[in-house]
């Protein structure tokens, strides 16, 4: 009996020994379960139905207090959360500089205003110091963007009134400068007749309730959140165009289009008159045609479903209206599967 249980004692300690050997040698294999291999296949957002391609992109939009940044985040992340691409929105210092800066190479996408677009493209205006730049297309219309010329003092109610007057017309490397050069010169005037100050949109409107300034050329699609935290504080007005001075600023530069800005956009005593831009997105060239194509279809076709009140605004006919640059591959092969050529 004594020989079985020692020999029974033997083998139940050799086994013992087996197995803490064996948790020893592998341990990173026993603490993994199998399912957990791959979590990062769950995080990923659905792909398209043509599986779409995987690239990130960085997409350049404007001040965090103006609409380029806020439906530019919105639009980001709807591309990002239904498709492969991964879409991530900056703000950025302006239309001009966001041409710069895409063609330099920092960033994939943009938005910029039309008008600005075209003097890129050509060299002219603003870009005819640096020359022309052919590093990107356009990609779509999405908005119009007003010219709209802000004040707390009623007693500024034209163009004329700023004589004299503390204007910020914009951001160093926006397209407000040129915008504000358009809109002076059809009255005649220059820079030189105002006191020019080049501030973003919120600074604007900080300048604008601390009585630093007296009014603020802010280009954007309304209602404009600078402009509308600024109502907050106070009375504000738009100064109106008149129609002989918009028809004269349309006869020289025929990318503008005649606007009205409605009196309860900002709670003002009466709707304003005044001219406006369209808001394009830009791509540079090198981006691929597919990934272009994915972030087009995506937006036009859930228009509905991106929580911004611009998308109210998305339109197909406009978004592929404006033919003074290329458009991108991508973008011109989803508007050819609508019926439209854009060339």
């Amino acid at each position: 009996m004594k020989k079985k249980f020692v020999a029974v004692l033997l083998a139940l300690c050799m086994v013992l020994a087996l197995c803490a050997c064996g948790n020893s040698s592998a341990p990173a294999e026993s603490a993994a379960p199998a399912e957990s291999a791959a979590p990062a296949e769950s995080a990923e957002p659905a792909a398209p139905a043509d599986g779409g391609p995987s690239e990130s992109l960085t997409f350049v939009t404007g001040g965090e207090t103006g609409t380029y940044y806020a439906f530019g985040s919105v639009i980001a992340q709807y591309v990002s959360a239904n498709t492969n691409l991964s879409i991530t929105a900056v703000s950025g210092n302006g239309s001009k500089a966001n041409v710069e800066d895409m063609d330099a190479g920092s960033y994939e996408l943009g938005f910029c205003q039309s008008d600005v677009m075209s003097y890129a493209h050509d060299g002219t205006n603003i870009f005819a110091e640096t020359g022309a730049v052919d590093s990107f297309s356009a990609v779509a219309a999405l908005y119009m963007e007003q010219v709209q010329i802000v004040t707390m003092n009623p007693d500024i109610k034209t163009v004329e009134d700023l004589r004299g007057k503390s204007v910020s017309i914009g951001a160093q490397g926006s397209g407000v400068y040129f915008n504000a050069v358009d809109v002076l010169g059809c009255y005649d005037m220059t820079i030189e007749d105002i006191s020019p100050v080049y501030q973003s949109f919120g600074d604007s409107a900080d300048s604008l309730k601390d009585g630093k300034i007296d009014a603020a050329f802010i280009v954007a699609g309304a209602p404009t959140t600078a402009i509308t935290d600024l109502s907050t504080s106070g009375q504000v007005y738009l100064v109106s165009i008149d129609d002989e001075h918009i028809d004269k600023l349309l006869a020289a530069s025929p990318y503008y289009s005649k606007y009205t800005v409605s009196a309860d956009t900002y709670g003002m005593p009466e709707d304003a008159q005044t001219v406006a831009v369209a808001a394009m997105v830009i791509a540079r060239n090198d981006v691929s045609e597919d990934a272009i194509y994915a972030f087009v279809s995506t937006v036009f076709e859930n228009a509905d479903q991106l929580q911004h009140g611009k998308a109210a605004e998305l339109d197909l006919e406009f978004a592929s209206s404006i033919t003074s640059v290329p458009y991108h591959p991508g973008a011109a092969r989803y508007f050819a599967e609508k019926g439209i050529d854009v060339g």
